[in-house]
């Protein structure tokens, strides 16, 4: 009862694929990558994750209701600590990758001081809630080859199709080749578009597992959707409250300070 996407088979290979399949080299039991409860591919339908570093694959487990097979592409340091995780410190065996990847490449055009935050939290629109993220930099966003001291944070994201935000009350509109990575019930990445419709690159990624709220994944499995807001350095800060963050944001929309855009949720 195992899937093997045509993703995954393509990259572990037609033999590998069908010995899984045929059971041979599939695990006995798992812990689901995603919920981390057990599973049995013997007993339900269960999915192929391939975790895939530069160097480095590692396949895990799912149940198929949790994730569909698929290949998510993490650093090769977050595959060398997800080994030590589950070894105890010995690298070696075939473990189910744990925790979020390191911080990686910095976002599109961001100098390197430059550390982009996120935050958590859901906004009411048309009277449900819905799952957001809000992305903020520690300094100043600019254009690669620029000497001036602007910010060019939203200009660039607007280039990558991010919309600007009159009313956080509306529902952003949707950006193409981007999502939200959330697995074993936490925030691990931002995803972008690939070069030349590669394969999807990560645009922030957490330094540590991230874990969100039973209300926001509960949210975000229900809509498989999640709002995506950004602002410039100094625009939102860290509210401690939901209310205060929808204030926040709708101050940053006022003055014209906020873009967003609907990521599809990957993994849950």
């Amino acid at each position: 009862m195992l899937d093997v996407s045509d993703d995954v088979r393509a990259e572990i290979g037609e033999e590998e694929a069908a010995r899984l399949i045929a059971g041979d080299s599939a695990p006995g039991s798992y812990d689901c990558t995603s919920c981390r409860a057990p599973g049995d591919p013997e007993q339900e339908r269960t999915s192929t994750v391939l975790f895939l570093g530069e160097e480095t694959a590692v396949l895990a487990f799912a149940h198929a209701t949790c994730i569909p097979s698929q290949i998510v592409p993490v650093s090769e340091e977050q595959l060398k600590d997800a080994v030590r995780t589950i070894t105890g410190g010995q690298d070696g065996g075939a473990p189910a990758p744990a925790g979020a990847p390191p911080a990686g490449p910095a976002p599109v055009s961001a100098p390197r001081q430059a550390v982009l935050g996120v935050t958590c939290g859901q906004v009411l629109i048309d009277d449900q809630l819905h799952p957001a993220l809000v992305v903020e930099p520690t300094a100043p966003i600019t254009r690669p080859g620029s000497d001036g001291p602007g910010d060019d944070f939203l200009p660039l994201l607007i280039e990558q199709g991010f919309m600007p935000v009159n009313d956080v009350a509306r529902a952003p509109a949707p950006v193409g080749g981007w999502s939200v990575l959330l697995a074993m019930g936490r925030l691990h990445a931002i995803l972008q578009p690939g070069p030349a419709g590669g394969q999807p690159t990560s645009w922030w990624q957490a330094h540590q597992p991230l874990p969100v709220t039973d209300d926001w994944r509960t949210a975000a499995n229900r809509s498989r959707t999640v709002h995506v807001y950004a602002a410039p350095v100094g625009t939102i800060g860290q509210q401690p409250r939901e209310d205060l963050l929808r204030d926040a944001l709708e101050k940053a929309a006022a003055g014209g300070l906020l873009v967003a855009a609907a990521m599809p949720l990957a993994g849950t």
